[in-house]
Formats: structure tokens, sequence, C-alpha cells
């Protein structure tokens, strides 16, 4: 039996206001890099399928095509071509790009790679008497050298060698680069996640994530720059302290049974003028 929320005709007001909001920041990207309607349109109709094919089938019995138009208002002959070919998932980093997350990862979080504040602290190329560059690649996965994801790292700038030979993680490999592969796959996660977690909080059915944000108007354009660089101190502080104590419970779960569980923390800051994306 289909829920009666499920099939309501309307929306309520300020949930349209607020999709009307962050659309439109969607909407500059799509049209910046070229994508217009009607292909988006079509990821829609697929991306309705697919949801209401995965997340609201009935208790019992199965899920049918006209239960789905129902749902979603898509054509059953549109439904049927749907739920017959692949399915799309949000997909994968690109190889490369996860093997140097993880290291990243690894090296940010677990204590005996840190110095005495926190921070990821030099490391040799190699030696048994202390970590090493090449122990920590090799943690991680023993499929690909250390010499050759320092190589990478030394030309995209993720690290640099200090006046003793050992490998410093640059502040760019803490935060994204300028590589439309790698920030479209981070933009796609991690709204994903963000707004699973509005999606969440919204349903009033369990624990509220955490889903907050501090907002002024009012400010010149030197006191937004300043709150920026005081944001981004902070928030490199709380991601850092946060992804320490889930590498150490990471390291503890592994392996055990039942742990499948994730997770996902991030913390943002936009600024611009206050009449900018906003709707009554």
């Amino acid at each position: 039996m289909i829920r009666q929320s499920e099939t309501r005709g309307g929306a309520h007001p300020a949930l349209i206001r607020a999709l009307r909001r962050l659309l439109r920041p969607l909407v500059r990207l799509l049209i910046r890099e070229g994508i217009t309607l009607p292909p988006l349109v079509g990821l829609l109709k697929a991306t309705y399928v697919q949801v209401a094919d995965s997340d609201f089938s009935p208790a019992k019995g199965r899920q049918t095509d006209s239960r789905i138009s129902l749902l979603t208002g898509v054509h059953r002959k549109d439904i049927k071509r749907l739920r017959g070919g692949d399915r799309q998932a949000m997909g994968s980093p690109p190889s490369a790009m996860s093997l140097s997350a993880q290291i990243i990862a690894v090296w940010a979080g677990r204590p005996e790679l840190l110095d005495q504040e926190g921070a990821p602290r030099p490391l040799p190329r190699s030696g048994s008497d202390e970590p090493s560059f090449d122990s920590l690649v090799t943690s991680v996965s023993k499929d690909i050298r250390p010499g050759a994801v320092l190589d990478d790292w030394l030309q995209r700038g993720l690290a640099h060698l200090d006046p003793q030979g050992r490998i410093v993680l640059t502040e760019a490999a803490l935060v994204p680069r300028e590589d439309m592969e790698e920030s479209a796959f981070y933009l796609g996660r991690n709204l994903q996640d963000h707004i699973a977690a509005c999606d969440h909080n919204l349903s009033r059915a369990h624990r509220p994530f955490i889903e907050r944000a501090v907002y002024y108007d009012g400010l010149s354009a030197a006191s937004v720059i300043r709150l920026q660089e005081r944001a981004r101190t902070l928030g490199m502080e709380a991601l850092l302290a946060l992804n320490r104590e889930a590498r150490a419970l990471a390291d503890k779960d592994d392996g055990e049974p039942g742990c499948t569980d994730r997770m996902s923390f991030g913390v943002y800051f936009y600024g611009t003028r206050s009449d900018t994306d906003m709707e009554d």
C-alpha cells in the first residue's frame, strides 16, 4: 500500500522555496558547463525511477512500473526502459586520486605520523627505526611503488622535500585541487551527503544529524575575507581532529563482522553580496 505522504498533491511552500534557492547555483553551474535542460531532464527522470525503485519499495509484494509511475510522474513506457537499462552509481574516484586520498588520510590520522601540534610531520623516504614515507605508502597499498607516488606528489605540489631530504605534506594536499575530474567527484559526493543529512533531519524519524551554519550580512568585503581565513583555519583543525579519531576507529574496526557503516563530515564557507542567490 502506498503511504499518503508519497502521493500528496503538493509540497509545503517552504520546501518549494528552499528548492528554488538550492537550484540557482546548480543551474548556474550547469549553464556554465554547457549542460542544457534536455539532458538534465533525462538524468532526473532516470534518477526518479532509480530512487523510487530502490528506496520506496512496498513492504509486501513487488515493485511495479505502475507504482513507480504513481510515485514519480514518469510515464510507464519510460520506466520500463529505464528499469531494464544499466544503473549508474555516483561513481568511484579516479584510482590515482583515491590512493593519494587514502595515503593522506592515514598520514594525517595516525598519532605516530603527527607532530606535537597534531599536523602531519615530515617523513624520511625510508628507514626501519621510525615511520617513513615508503612504509606509509605500502601500508595503504602494495600495488604501487612509493617512488611513483612521491614523483607524482612532487609534480602536483602535494609534497616537497625539506633541507634534510624528508617528505613534507603541503597544504595543497589537504584542500581540493583545481582538477575537474577530482572536483566534480567531490561535488557529487559531498553535496549528496549534505542533502541526505537535510532529508534525514526533515523526516524527523530519527536522531537529527548536525547541520548548522553561521550567517551574517551587512559586512564589508574585508570583513568577509578575514572571516574566510579564520574559517579556513578552524575548519582544517576540525577536519584533522576528526580524521585522527576516525582513523583510529577504522583501524580498530578493520575486519570485524558487521562493520559496514560509513560517515562524512565537512565544513564550508561562502561569501558574496547579500542579494545574490536569494529568494523571497
